[in-house]
């Protein structure tokens, strides 16, 4: 404790910090020059220090995470938005539209916004969680441009558990919807993992209605609409509440950013996507709780940097924080929302933090960032409710998956079933099952193979909430009832 508290204290040490948070290469040039006049030059660093003091964005943060099968086109809606919304200039989709037809890709240059590296170009598969972000006059979005491959559903899994809002962009085009929405299409498992990961709200957006094979058509649209809203009912989003369907284009842009004209799609006259979620109800955060953010990802730069939302709570520049389950101190250095660099950081934001006193290799996704004096629980082994989803053979102690929770990935082992749960009337049986299968409510005691952050689900949803996976397929999700110390 004294050491934290000498650092604190030791002017040298502040002096360096304000230094750092100050000193841009406009003002370096100002300072070479008043050096040369042989002037002093703190009194730049004190005006600017005034003006660095309150810096974080006022707009309402908004996580949206592009969802769906393979191809359906949510790279392309993603590189078409951020166009629209001038997030790309024109010189750069240019360069892109050449380079793609240079591959002969055409179609693909706008998802290129999103897919940055070659092996995502190459193939025209999304690999990792593409990272962007859009402005409108209220809110601040960023997008997490998910991987439909069934490979990658892991990554995908991550991108969801920072979303408050999902999109799950299905194909009208002929045959893709349906590859799309039968058994080992990525449509269902995606809608479900979005679900799981505590999505708010979920936008359907019926994408490429200007297909040939569909050209705008009303019944192509009901079709897919009416195939898809029982399953989405089944996972539990209200169709009056937290579920709205839309037609749009990616490749066009049309049903986007502007309402679609009415000659093109006479029966549609609902809003467009973006002014559409920019009206939604602001969403309730937690900025009174102690600070909380599962780290997603982790790089060396001059520092150790972390990514990830901030789940709860605030965290300034020079304050002390605890990476967990490690309980390594850490102090904050630099904080940045969505590539722009704030003092401060609230609940909702995607931020990157570079911290002092923990080395890269020391932190792994699915560590905490957290409250040095209310730090989260960890623990190995805890109770949970557990809803078989689709597994065929039989379930019982003993069993092994692997646990996506938050934005940890753990292997986990079945210790014990406890008891099941009738699913209509609530009711927990009076003897222990031997085994339970699926479409079966079970409450059971898990043991992970190593330390976990993880916190109650009635205290803390996003922290409680899981999924589990065997040989690539969901077969169930859950939630921590209780962490056995």
């Amino acid at each position: 404790m004294e050491k934290n508290g000498q650092k604190k204290t030791d002017p040298a040490d502040s002096w360096d910090v304000e230094e750092d948070a100050v000193i841009t290469p406009e003002d370096e040039e100002v300072e070479d020059a008043e050096f040369t006049e042989g002037e002093a030059t703190p009194k730049v660093s004190k005006k600017k220090v005034v003006k660095v003091e309150e810096n974080r964005s006022k707009r309402e943060h908004v996580n949206v995470v592009f969802i769906g099968h393979v191809d359906a086109g949510k790279s392309t809606i993603g590189g078409q938005i951020m166009s629209l919304t001038g997030m790309v200039d024109k010189r750069t989709l240019e360069k892109y539209e050449r380079e793609a037809r240079e591959k002969s890709r055409e179609s693909w240059y706008l998802s290129w916004a999103l897919d940055t590296n070659q092996e995502e170009r190459d193939k025209g598969k999304t690999v990792e969680v593409g990272r962007a972000f859009f402005e409108t006059d209220r809110k601040h979005f960023t997008i997490l441009d998910a991987p439909g491959h069934k490979s990658f559903v892991p990554n995908m899994i991550g991108g969801a558990a920072q979303a408050d809002l999902a999109v799950l962009v299905i194909s009208a085009r002929k045959g893709e919807f349906e590859t799309g929405f039968d058994r080992g299409g990525q449509t269902r498992e995606h809608a479900m993992l979005a679900k799981t990961a505590g999505v708010k709200h979920l936008v359907v957006l019926v994408n490429k209605m200007d297909d040939p094979t569909v050209n705008w058509d009303q019944t192509r649209y009901n079709e897919c609409k009416d195939k898809i809203l029982p399953y989405l009912k089944k996972l539990g989003f209200n169709p009056a509440k937290d579920l709205t369907f839309m037609p749009c284009s990616g490749l066009s842009g049309y049903g986007l950013k502007d309402q679609i004209s009415e000659t093109l799609c006479p029966w549609y006259r609902g809003p467009a996507f973006i002014p559409f979620i920019d009206e939604l109800p602001s969403l309730n955060r937690k900025s009174d709780g102690p600070f909380i953010m599962p780290i997603v990802d982790k790089y060396k730069d001059m520092g150790t940097v972390v990514m990830g939302k901030v789940e709860s709570g605030t965290a300034r520049k020079g304050q002390n924080l605890l990476v967990m389950p490690n309980r390594t101190s850490v102090a904050v250095d630099q904080l940045f929302s969505d590539d722009y660099e704030v003092t401060s950081v609230g609940p909702g934001e995607n931020v990157k933090i570079k911290l002092k006193g923990i080395e890269e290799e020391d932190v792994s996704p699915g560590f905490v960032l957290c409250d040095a004096t209310n730090p989260i629980k960890t623990g190995k082994i805890f109770d949970a409710q557990v809803v078989i989803l689709e597994h065929k053979s039989i379930i019982c102690a003993g069993y092994s998956a692997v646990m996506h929770i938050h934005c940890a990935a753990e292997e986990v082992t079945v210790k014990a079933l406890i008891c099941l749960v009738d699913k209509k009337t609530g009711e927990k049986s009076k003897t222990r099952p031997r085994f339970v299968k699926q479409d079966q409510v079970a409450i059971m005691r898990i043991e992970c193979s190593g330390m976990i952050c993880l916190e109650q689900f009635k205290l803390f949803p996003q922290m409680g909430r899981f999924t589990l996976r065997d040989e690539n397929k969901t077969i169930a999700i859950g939630k921590v009832l209780k962490v056995v110390e």
